[in-house]
C-alpha cells in the first residue's frame, strides 16, 4: 500500500493521528524542516523540526488556472528562521512544499501544497510569509519581446555564453566600504574601465555570503576600483571580505559582438526600424535632404 493509500486508510478510522510538515528550500540551496507536531519527524533525510513555533493559515486550493495561496507564522528563533537572514533576502522566493503526515508512521504522508515564498513580514519577534503556489509562475509574461536591444540574459541558455571564461569574471578582497554599496576593491588592473557595469558582484564570504547585488558603477579611481552597487547589500559587508565580480553586458550588438565574440546568439533585432520611420509619409521625391523642391 502507498504511503498516500495508508493515510486515506488512516483518517477513515476516525481517530486519527496527523500532523503538518513544510519542507524550505533557499535558493542557497540550505534546507529548513518545520513540523507542528510535539516531537521531530525524519523522512527524504530531513528533520522536521517541532520547536519552530511555525503553523499554517487555512490552504485556499482551486481545481482551475486562479493562484493557490495560504500563509505560514512563525517565531524568529537562532536556530531556525532569523530575522538577520530575512532581512538579507536569504528567504526570497525560496521553494516550500506542505505534507500531511501521520505522526506514527511518517511514510504515510500525501503532498498537499508546493510553492514558494512570496512576501515576508516580520514583526514583534515572529514573520508571517506568503505562500505562492505554482499556478503563480502562469502571471509571468513569456515569449520574444522585438527590440533593438537583446532580450537575453548574460549567461543564459539563449545567450549561451560561458561566463567561466578567463578573463570575464575576478575574484577579489574588498579593500573599503562606504554604505553597504560602494566597494573599493584591488587587484583589477588588467580589466578595462567599466568592464563590470551592469554585470553582478557576488559574495563570497563574511556576513553576506550568498548575497549579490548588480554593479551600477566600475571606475578606477586613486590606484582602486570603485565598485558601485545598484541596491545596498542587506547584510553587513566589511574590508577583507572576498566578492566576485562578473563582465557586464550592455545588451548591444556591438557589446555582444567585440566583447564577448558571442553574435551568432544575439537576441535583438539591430535592423528593426525606428521611430522616424513610423511617420514617414509616401512622397514622390527619392532625395530627403531638407532643401526646396520646385
Amino acid at each position: 500500500m502507498s504511503g498516500a493509500a495508508a493515510l486515506d486508510a488512516h483518517l477513515a478510522t476516525g481517530a486519527t493521528g496527523v500532523c503538518r510538515c513544510w519542507k524550505l528550500t533557499r535558493g542557497d540551496g540550505v534546507v529548513y524542516g518545520f513540523t507542528d507536531h510535539d516531537r521531530a519527524l525524519v523522512f527524504d533525510g530531513v528533520t522536521f523540526k517541532p520547536d519552530s513555533g511555525m503553523s499554517a493559515a487555512a490552504l485556499v486550493q482551486t481545481t482551475g488556472l486562479s493562484v493557490d495561496n495560504t500563509e505560514a507564522v512563525g517565531a524568529l528563533s537562532d536556530a531556525a528562521i532569523t530575522e538577520a537572514d530575512i532581512a538579507a533576502g536569504r528567504f526570497d522566493g525560496a521553494a516550500i512544499e506542505a505534507w500531511l503526515v501521520q505522526w506514527a508512521a511518517p511514510e504515510n504522508r500525501v503532498l498537499q501544497f508546493r510553492g514558494t515564498l512570496g512576501e515576508l513580514t516580520r514583526a514583534n519577534g515572529a514573520f508571517t510569509a506568503e505562500l505562492r503556489g505554482l499556478a503563480e509562475r502562469l502571471n509571468t509574461a513569456t515569449g520574444r519581446v522585438y527590440q533593438r536591444s537583446c532580450s537575453a540574459v548574460l549567461g543564459d541558455g539563449d545567450c549561451r555564453f560561458d561566463l567561466g571564461t578567463p578573463g570575464y569574471a575576478a575574484d577579489v578582497a574588498v579593500v573599503a566600504v562606504e554604505g553597504a554599496r560602494v566597494l573599493w576593491c584591488a587587484g583589477l588592473e588588467g580589466f578595462e574601465p567599466r568592464w563590470f557595469e551592469r554585470g553582478r558582484c557576488a559574495v563570497l564570504d563574511g556576513a553576506a555570503v550568498g548575497l549579490a547585488q548588480a554593479v551600477k558603477v566600475d571606475r578606477p579611481e586613486g590606484g582602486l576600483r570603485r565598485v558601485e552597487l545598484w541596491d545596498r547589500l542587506r547584510a553587513g559587508i566589511a574590508a577583507g571580505d572576498r566578492v566576485r565580480l562578473t563582465a557586464g553586458c550592455d545588451k548591444r550588438m556591438e557589446t555582444c559582438r567585440l566583447k564577448f565574440n558571442n553574435l551568432l546568439n544575439f537576441r535583438g533585432f539591430p535592423d528593426i526600424p525606428g521611430e522616424d520611420w513610423m511617420v514617414a509619409h509616401p512622397s514622390r521625391v527619392s532625395a530627403r535632404d531638407g532643401g526646396s523642391r520646385r
